[in-house]
């Protein structure tokens, strides 16, 4: 099978390009064709030999997966729906703003951490996606925005918060990182990728060693009993484990605090009371909070906080001199705003078919 450059950072672009006998500065050329331009044509690489076009063509490819579905919002959001091989697809989205573009990006096909009020969650699990298939995602995005603007860097930050978890996924989501980040690459500074995790505390410290970026928790709880419900990981690693392992993260993080992400669920966790006990909660971390009004989708079970009850809760928060904010929601109007992804996955967990049998008892 051809290998798949897009998923070979620059060390194992120089280790490819050393077994065929030529300069490690070729590694260099290729990223910059690769990521920079947006070239999957090896004939279009005029720095490149020929003869070594010839081999690349032969034994490599340059493959992003395939575009099912492109679809524009109301708001500019964009989203992309990709086929991922035997059943599977995933989803991306860009997010347009004054001053940045972000993406957000998946990390696997479905997600086994049953987030109670997560869209992705509910479809189950299939697969860790590869090193190419998640930088993919940003390659084919660049490639596409590019066509329809004079941009030539039309997204300036990216958001490991699409489908999956990602450090479940840790050496696939690192490795695409570490392209994000390369000069060669993508350039983007530690700052503008940010990773958001339900709180797998080996996979915090792991990432504060060998890959540290802008950290995010989904916290979305003020106390471990009903986090255990909402976010179910929270059984293996309570907050006290979490809040220990994000003190440690910050040490060697580009920025000095951790983002809690807390989604807004009417009547289950938007209470001033609750709001005074998330303050006490992350007293000890150096956080800001960005509460998410929840975004809709069928049988979820849970509504949105209304908006009276959203800005109650942060007033509170502020008053105790945290930082909070309020997330816009974006892309509702196509599902894809937080939480909403779903894609197309073929459960291996037998999740979906569960809970189907389970609502019609």
């Amino acid at each position: 099978m051809a290998i798949n450059l897009l998923g070979l950072d620059h060390r194992g672009l120089q280790a490819l390009c050393a077994g065929l006998g030529e300069k490690p500065y070729r590694a260099k050329q290729l990223m910059r064709w690769i990521h920079h331009a947006g070239v999957d044509d090896f004939g279009a690489m005029t720095d490149i030999s020929r003869q070594l076009r010839e081999v690349l063509a032969r034994d490599t490819t340059i493959a992003a997966p395939r575009v099912l579905h492109d679809t524009p919002a109301a708001d500019g959001t964009r989203k992309w729906l990709l086929d991922v091989g035997t059943g599977n697809a995933i989803e991306s989205v860009f997010i347009p703003e004054t001053g940045r573009g972000t993406l957000c990006i998946s990390s696997q096909a479905g997600c086994a951490l049953e987030c109670s009020f997560c869209s992705t969650g509910r479809q189950g699990f299939n697969r860790n996606l590869s090193a190419e298939e998640i930088i993919g995602q940003l390659w084919l995005a660049n490639r596409c925005l590019r066509r329809e603007s004079a941009d030539e860097r039309p997204i300036s930050n990216v958001v490991m918060m699409g489908m999956g978890e990602p450090l479940a996924n840790f050496e696939n989501v690192v490795a695409a990182m570490r392209i994000m980040l390369d000069d060669c690459g993508y350039g983007l500074s530690r700052r503008r990728v940010t990773l958001s995790t339900a709180g797998l505390v080996p996979g915090i410290d792991r990432l504060r060693e060998e890959c540290p970026v802008a950290l995010a928790v989904s916290l979305h709880a003020p106390d471990d009993a009903l986090r255990d419900e909402l976010v179910p990981i929270n059984r293996k690693y309570p907050i006290k484990e979490l809040f220990a392992a994000c003190v440690r993260y910050i040490e060697k993080a580009p920025r000095d605090f951790v983002t809690f992400e807390y989604v807004m669920l009417d009547g289950v966790n938007d209470s001033v009371a609750q709001a005074r006990a998330l303050a006490r909660l992350v007293k000890p971390v150096p956080c800001k909070i960005n509460l998410i009004p929840f975004n809709p989708f069928p049988g979820s079970g849970y509504e949105r906080s209304g908006p009276e009850a959203i800005a109650r809760f942060r007033d509170v928060l502020m008053q105790t001199g945290l930082v909070a904010t309020v997330r816009k929601t974006r892309g509702e109007d196509i599902a894809a705003a937080c939480g909403q992804l779903a894609g197309r996955v073929q459960d291996r967990t037998k999740r979906k078919q569960r809970r189907q049998e389970e609502l019609a008892t």
